[in-house]
């Protein structure tokens, strides 16, 4: 299991499969699993019953997790997708960078 670079709320890119090219932000991560759920990436048909929190039933369609080594973070500073490094502040808190043009990616 690696390290998941990623975290909810993040925007993304999917790099291969079906939705290769689309971008969305990261609604849900699962570590243990290595997955996340991207807004409008992968979405699949579900068959809902009626029930009292949907009370007509019948088709949606959602959105289901893919694995966490598909996507790569867009860097809101320059809008590319890219790699992340880490490294520690003065004040010792910890920080994800940009590969590429070496800004801060988390709101400090």
């Amino acid at each position: 299991m690696s390290k998941m670079r990623i975290k909810k709320g993040d925007r993304v890119r999917v790099i291969s499969g079906k939705d290769k090219g689309k971008e969305g932000k990261v609604l849900r991560r699962d570590p243990k699993r290595d997955m996340v759920v991207v807004e409008g990436v992968n979405m699949v048909t579900k068959h809902v019953r009626a029930s009292a929190k949907n009370p007509s039933g019948g088709i949606v369609k959602q959105e289901a997790p893919i694995y966490a080594c598909k996507v790569m973070l867009v860097c809101p500073a320059c809008g590319n997708a890219t790699r992340v490094s880490r490294a520690y502040l003065e004040d010792g808190s910890k920080v994800r960078i940009c590969k590429k043009c070496n800004e801060i990616i988390d709101k400090v």
